[in-house]
């Protein structure tokens, strides 16, 4: 779609807050779809694909992370 706005692994990591490693993590994970290639061969994805991923993956670890009571 002409109106979607694609982010490099380096955008997406910035837009997120967290490293460029996690963000090909996620991609190597399955939560984050390659769309493909900028002109420099660089990987891109789809912004909301991007935030979907970063909410999938921050949901769980607040799921591992909450303390006993």
């Amino acid at each position: 779609m002409e109106d979607e706005i694609w982010l490099t692994a380096r955008e997406a990591a910035e837009l997120t807050g967290v490293s460029v490693v996690t963000v090909y993590s996620w991609a190597r994970r399955g939560h984050l779809k390659v769309e493909g290639l900028d002109h420099r061969g660089q990987k891109l994805f789809r912004h909301l694909d991007v935030a979907r991923a970063e909410m999938a993956t921050r949901a769980k670890a607040k799921r591992v992370l909450v303390p006993a009571a």
